[in-house]
């Protein structure tokens, strides 16, 4: 299956949960691709301790584009 998350909040839950659910399609061999919009594309002041945002983007391995 093609999977598209369109992020377009700098909110630090938000992306963490999206980046998540992207990276269980992609276990899941499913062809993912992630696209930052907007506030998005400042998701790396976007995490904190509770929300690792840059621990789940890091382990994402389909497309990722800003």
């Amino acid at each position: 299956m093609k999977v598209l998350f369109i992020i377009n909040t700098d909110d630090g839950e938000t992306i963490f949960n999206a980046m998540r659910l992207a990276n269980v399609g992609v276990k899941k061999d499913d062809e993912v691709s992630v696209f930052m919009l907007g506030k998005g594309v400042l998701f790396e002041q976007a995490g904190n301790e509770q929300y690792d945002v840059m621990g789940q983007i890091n382990q994402f391995k389909g497309d990722f584009y800003v």
